[in-house]
């Protein structure tokens, strides 16, 4: 939807337009690639097409930890680009970063844009504002996880594709009869730590972190490690022994044994729908994730993932009006429907969503409005918020260091969080220091 729209925009906008004279040039980094950079691409050939005045280039800088070392770098340089995609863990970071960065509501009011924050989606513009609601950067690719199902795969063992899997003590029941059945790979999973740590606490309404997971101040500490936690786990550990659940790696690389057929059931992001629709050739189905329903308040709602788009500070106030009309092109509806729909990140606009309702989006494509739903349907906690973690990144490393060593069998579920929540908390000790 996203290519023909384009198409068509391409078409009306280039139409008995006038030389462009001297566009002034708009610099965005980003961490997109296969199919997701070519619809972002498609995105900024729009946008240029549709005036004279500005030029978006866009910028593969590698993956998004690549993309934001290569911002901080480039800002030392004093080569920033105008905008730069960042992961949601590096918010902390890029709120640290005074003086680097130019917050989206100081954007707008600025270059006099208009720009009505009550427009975007709350759950999903919160993980990007401050205290009082200012918007810092813009919510782009955001997602949530979701539970994809092979459902083929449900018939072969003996099992009805329609079963009920909400709850994790039921896919427990489907993982015994697929792995009696023959199956060599029941369950595997993408970015394990944001699924089965991160995301399960929120659903399960239970702290990752101490101070509203880090919304409260730099002096948060680690929480991890509660029983719930590792009850998880641990279970996903004996299932690892037992050759029910088969770990891929760190980031998607689950992705791939999901989409061929190897693997029956894939927990993964929203946005994997795109990879999974394109290159899936078995019936699959997107269901909610599930929970354990011996948690009180559960399910409560799950947070996102996926990336915003921070301004960096340091440019003219006439490439800073073109970075805004960019921004406001992005949010329009017809962009951001098409988006949601062509990827599976959530639409950050309550008008895209409506659009894509209407459209009859939802009732062709059953499942893809899991997401929406599990991140709306009830207002967020202090632990379902999201994370607002310094260095991040880094503590993520640790946490799959560690769960590495329970899917291995090398350590219990309870010492490896131990583990990784002290190992996790000196790094919050030293951001906390650096940023005082």
């Amino acid at each position: 939807m996203l290519k023909r729209f384009c198409v068509g925009f391409l078409a009306l906008t280039t139409f008995g337009a006038a030389p462009a004279l001297a566009a002034t040039e708009i610099q965005w980094w980003h961490a997109f690639t296969g199919r997701l950079g070519e619809l972002l691409n498609e995105q900024v050939e729009a946008f240029n097409a549709s005036q004279s005045d500005y030029k978006v280039v866009a910028s593969h800088k590698g993956n998004y930890s690549e993309t934001l070392n290569a911002g901080i770098a480039a800002f030392r340089a004093g080569e920033q680009p105008h905008i730069l995609q960042v992961f949601e863990v590096g918010t902390a970071t890029m709120m640290a970063a005074e003086g680097a960065v130019k917050p989206v509501y100081q954007l707008m009011a600025e270059t006099e844009k208009s720009f009505d924050p009550s427009a975007y989606l709350a759950a999903v513009t919160g993980y990007y504002t401050t205290p009082d609601g200012k918007m810092l950067s813009l919510p782009y690719n955001s997602s949530t996880p979701v539970l994809y199902v092979n459902r083929d795969a449900l018939s072969g063992a003996g099992l009805d594709p329609d079963m009920d899997l909400t709850t994790w003590d039921k896919v427990e029941g489907a993982l015994d009869s697929l792995k009696a059945a023959g199956h060599a790979c029941p369950l595997t999973t993408a970015w394990q730590s944001w699924v089965h740590l991160e995301n399960f606490s929120a659903y399960h309404n239970v702290a990752f972190a101490s101070k509203d997971n880090g919304f409260g101040g730099l002096d948060t500490e680690l929480s991890f490690n509660s029983p719930l936690q590792v009850t998880h786990i641990q279970k996903m550990g004996d299932w690892a022994k037992d050759g029910k659940f088969i770990y891929a790696g760190r980031r998607n690389e689950g992705g791939a044994r999901f989409r061929s057929g190897e693997c029956a059931f894939f927990t993964e992001s929203s946005a994997g729908y795109a990879g999974v629709k394109a290159e899936a050739e078995f019936d699959f189905e997107i269901r909610p994730l599930p929970y354990w329903p011996a948690a009180d308040g559960a399910p409560q709602n799950t947070i996102i993932g996926g990336a915003s788009l921070w301004v960096m500070a340091g440019h003219e106030s006439a490439e800073y009006s073109g970075v805004a009309e960019f921004l406001n092109f992005l949010s329009t509806s017809g962009i951001q429907a098409a988006w949601h729909q062509n990827t599976g990140y959530l639409p950050i606009t309550m008008a895209a969503f409506e659009e894509t309702k209407a459209a009859g989006f939802y009732g062709d494509n059953p499942g893809t409005d899991i997401a929406i739903i599990q991140m709306t349907g009830k207002a967020p906690t202090g632990n379902s918020k999201g994370l607002r973690l310094g260095s991040f990144d880094q503590i993520r490393g640790i946490i799959d260091e560690e769960l590495e060593a329970v899917w291995a069998g090398d350590k219990t579920a309870q010492v490896a969080l131990d583990s990784a929540v002290t190992r996790g908390n000196q790094l919050l000790r030293r951001f906390e220091q650096a940023n005082r």
